[in-house]
């Protein structure tokens, strides 16, 4: 799998550190654009093409069908992690783009250098990155079908345990692990521990998805 030159008179950092990352875009001003921006950074290692253990960036100015398809092709199918970019998206679009298994989205509008490869480092630890706009609007939307769900009899309960439910709660809150770690008092593996256990036995793509059931389920 080929990629970039990393920018004349910058150092890469060890090469088992760097994090490698495919962009793709809808026209080529696009694509450059994003790439221009990464190669600054030692820590990415810039490829063409996306697979397993890699973060696939999509650089888009709306939602399609074709778009959260190839999205869900890049996580499914392509063991990678996706970082999206985009310009616009609906409210009803939002829980589609997380059950896709998108690690975190980036406003186009503030895409700069920084926070792209912000997104991107959060993916490749398996962590989620949304704005804070987007946040408070997963919020809202999953709280809505919660209560539009909460008077059914029957429904499955999820088993969480009281330790995942509050490093859930916090996962909600934009913490990462070490601040996660932190507030509870844990180490950083013990977090990552409980994030992995959960995900893997409830059958959930990420950190988003998993704060998304959660909060479907009345857990936070």
């Amino acid at each position: 799998m080929p990629s970039y030159s990393p920018a004349p008179g910058r150092t890469p950092g060890p090469p088992d550190r760097r994090v490698p990352v495919a962009v793709s875009a809808p026209d080529p001003v696009s694509r450059e654009g994003a790439v221009g921006l990464l190669r600054r950074h030692p820590e990415i290692d810039l490829r063409e093409e996306s697979g397993p253990d890699t973060v696939a960036l999509l650089v888009e100015d709306a939602l399609d069908a074709g778009v959260l398809t190839r999205l869900r092709r890049i996580v499914r199918s392509e063991g990678a992690r996706a970082v999206l970019v985009v310009g616009a998206m609906r409210e009803s679009e939002l829980l589609d783009v997380v059950e896709c298994g998108v690690a975190a989205i980036v406003w186009r509008r503030e895409a700069t250098a920084e926070r792209l490869v912000q997104a991107v480092l959060a993916a490749s630890r398996g962590d989620g990155d949304l704005p804070a706009d987007l946040l408070g609007r997963l919020i809202h939307q999953v709280g809505t079908l919660h209560r539009g769900t909460a008077g059914r009899t029957g429904a499955p309960a999820l088993g969480l345990t009281a330790r995942e439910v509050d490093v859930l709660r916090l996962v909600s809150e934009g913490l990462d692990t070490g601040e996660i770690a932190g507030k509870l008092s844990y180490s950083e593996r013990t977090v990552k521990n409980v994030m992995h256990g959960l995900t893997t036995r409830l059958h959930l793509r990420n950190r988003a998805h998993a704060v998304a059931f959660a909060l479907r389920e009345g857990y936070i």
